[in-house]
């Protein structure tokens, strides 16, 4: 350490006794001795950074350097132990911020013991101590070290870096005692139980990270404490616990009952191991009732943005109804293949030809070439083809939506100036149309509610409306031909005989591979199930969506 001042011979002796006693002594002034008539000037030695000694300090010499070091960072004299350091402006404000931080009242050490080589700090002796220091609330002691190095005038000096405070702080990093400092893992995300931490669902655990991290919470109690924060004061992780609190909480949406049935859904066996993603909602409010998912390509079930089928032969049907003034009886002849701006359409195998079919009959088949007609032929107007696009938007509230917590989800996408072939394709959902399993759950349930309710996953966060909400006339035409669909058409195989089940089915093409989806409801959920790679609708999605049903 470096101590400067002018002082008396006999002074200066009995100094040297007292301030040797804890091993420390640097003279800046010179001194006058020997003879009468005879100066000799002692220079202060100090420490050279740049210059570092290769041999480590011996035992005895290190543990007599941190001896002085921690007497003096003991007794508060802040200034004297930064000296003892090879770095003594950087210790000052870290020692001062020490005691500042965790309202320091008494400090002391033990079992001041070297260690031998550092393994860590080259050409240094490192020594371990005990440390109790009397802080805000409590007593806190943990075990520390330090590493002394000598320089090559052989001057001693403790090497400084935060780690001396305590084990393993960063640069950038402080400690604070007293009221524990938020901290995202003290915020538990609940199920709409107020129960069941949502963080247990391996499907939730990025939504619950996300919630975590950007809802505001309710209640709760920190606790006091020793912490870890960083150079913004934001909690990094709790030392010590003094007194337990209680964590604040977000309660969401979903229902822990049918969050644990859609984990299991999307594994099951007939899927064999595809990816898949899945969302329920309740379809009178809008809230999210379950989200889950498997594969490695992130959450399909609210951002997978794959074509989707015939499950938008819905919105199809809903544009000819709003938009044309048909009905289910009108024609919509179901023939083997249709051409539509030089593209040719077929039908999925298993779908029989029937010129006299009508809009339900062709619903219910899921007949593609009778919605390239009727669509074609009605909704698209001298090349203008943004009518699907519209009612999309107008009635079943496709948008830029969010649902709540920062949890990012994709947009479905049915664009309005599509071109060529797309013109046709977009009726059966093909083309440049896209969807989410999040998006296709919705279609369901605005048709269900005879309403559009944007999908949230926060209870009271706010849910865009549609411009235009869909007529009861045309959710009527739509919930019978979904009702056939589920008792006599494609879903009929996984959803026959359920009670009040009203679904569609879509098989959609992805270059060589087919992705499978199904969007149902029953008398309290809309639900949605995308099946990649799934040979069709129902036989993939279909033993998902099944399962949430009779779950439900």
């Amino acid at each position: 350490m470096n101590r400067a001042g002018k002082i008396g011979l006999a002074s200066t002796c009995a100094a040297l006794v007292v301030v040797g006693g804890i091993g420390a002594y640097n003279i800046v002034h010179g001194l006058t001795s020997g003879p009468a008539g005879d100066a000799q000037t002692k220079v202060a030695r100090t420490f050279d950074p740049s210059a570092v000694s290769s041999t480590p300090p011996t035992d005895a010499e290190a543990v007599k350097l941190t001896r002085a070091f921690l007497d003096s960072w003991s007794k508060q004299h802040l200034g004297d132990a930064a000296g003892d350091t090879d770095l003594p402006d950087a210790a000052a404000q870290a020692l001062r911020g020490y005691a500042d931080g965790l309202h320091l009242k008494t400090l002391s050490f033990t079992h001041i013991r070297s260690a031998g080589p550092s393994t860590v700090t080259p050409g240094a002796t490192k020594v371990t101590f005990g440390v109790t220091a009397q802080v805000a609330d409590g007593t806190w002691s943990y075990p520390s070290a330090v590493a002394v190095r000598k320089s090559t005038n052989d001057v001693l000096a403790a090497h400084w870096n935060n780690s001396v405070l305590y084990p393993g702080l960063g640069d950038d990093q402080s400690l604070t005692a007293g009221k524990l400092p938020a901290d995202t893992t003290t915020v538990k995300v609940l199920a709409g139980d107020g129960k069941t931490d949502l963080s247990i669902f391996p499907s939730l655990r990025d939504i619950t990270a996300t919630i975590r991290k950007n809802a505001k919470p309710a209640g709760g109690n920190p606790g006091t404490g020793v912490a870890v924060v960083d150079g913004i004061g934001t909690g990094v992780k709790a030392l010590k616990v003094f007194s337990k609190g209680r964590a604040a909480v977000v309660k969401t949406t979903i229902d822990a009952r049918l969050q644990a049935v859609a984990e299991t859904a999307v594994k099951d066996a007939h899927l064999q191991d595809k990816p898949a993603g899945t969302v329920a909602l309740d379809w009178r409010t809008g809230h999210i009732l379950a989200i889950a998912h498997t594969g490695a390509d992130g959450d399909i079930a609210i951002n997978g943005i794959k074509s989707p089928g015939s499950t938008m032969k819905i919105v199809t049907s809903a544009a000819l109804f709003d938009q044309v003034g048909l009905a289910p009886g009108s024609p919509a002849p179901c023939t083997d293949s249709v051409t539509a701006n030089s593209q040719t359409f077929h039908n999925d195998p298993g779908v029989r030809a029937n010129p006299a079919s009508t809009i339900a009959q062709a619903f219910t088949a899921s007949c593609n070439t009778s919605f390239i007609k009727d669509g074609f032929h009605y909704l698209v107007n001298n090349g203008d083809a943004s009518t699907l696009h519209d009612e999309a938007v107008n009635v079943f509230g496709m948008g830029n939506w969010s649902i709540g917590g920062g949890v990012a989800t994709t947009d479905a996408s049915i664009p309005p100036d599509v071109q060529g072939g797309d013109q046709a394709a977009q009726f059966i959902g093909q083309g440049k149309v896209t969807a989410t399993p999040l998006f296709m759950a919705s279609v369901a349930a605005t048709v269900r509610n005879v309403g559009f309710k944007q999908p949230v996953i926060l209870p009271g966060q706010h849910q865009d409306t549609a411009l235009r909400q869909i007529s009861r006339r045309t959710a009527g035409y739509l919930q019978s031909m979904m009702r056939s669909v589920a008792t006599s058409g494609t879903a009929a195989p996984r959803l026959g005989g359920l009670a009040g089940v009203g679904a569609k089915t879509g098989t959609a093409e992805e270059g060589d591979d087919t992705n499978g989806w199904l969007t149902a409801y029953n008398s309290r959920i809309a639900v949605a199930a995308l099946v990649e790679g799934g040979s069709s609708g129902v036989d993939s999605a279909g033993y998902v969506v099944r399962q949430l049903l009779t779950g439900s």
